[in-house]
């Protein structure tokens, strides 16, 4: 697993764009207090569910693998000329 560049912002990306979905399905209410690392595994697990992105095993799923997995399924939601590409 190759680290992204802008991997970060990505991931603050991600949990924005994962929240939002999240929240118009009705799915999930996030509050203020929920911890990134909690919207993420729920984001994850969500997208999941919902066949967005592939499943990894269960023995490998881990904060920075989801955060890696949630990357990549935002950069390929991203125009190709947004900054967080280049």
């Amino acid at each position: 697993m190759s680290k992204l560049k802008h991997e970060a912002e990505l991931v603050k990306e991600a949990i924005r764009i994962g929240v939002k979905y999240g929240e118009d399905r009705g799915v999930v209410k996030f509050e203020a207090t929920d911890s990134a690392a909690d919207k993420i595994e729920y984001i994850y697990r969500l997208l999941v569910h919902d066949k967005l992105i592939q499943p990894m095993p269960e023995e490998q799923i881990s904060q920075k693998s989801m955060r890696h997995r949630l990357a990549m399924w935002v950069s390929k939601k991203l125009p190709k000329d947004h900054a967080l590409l280049k």
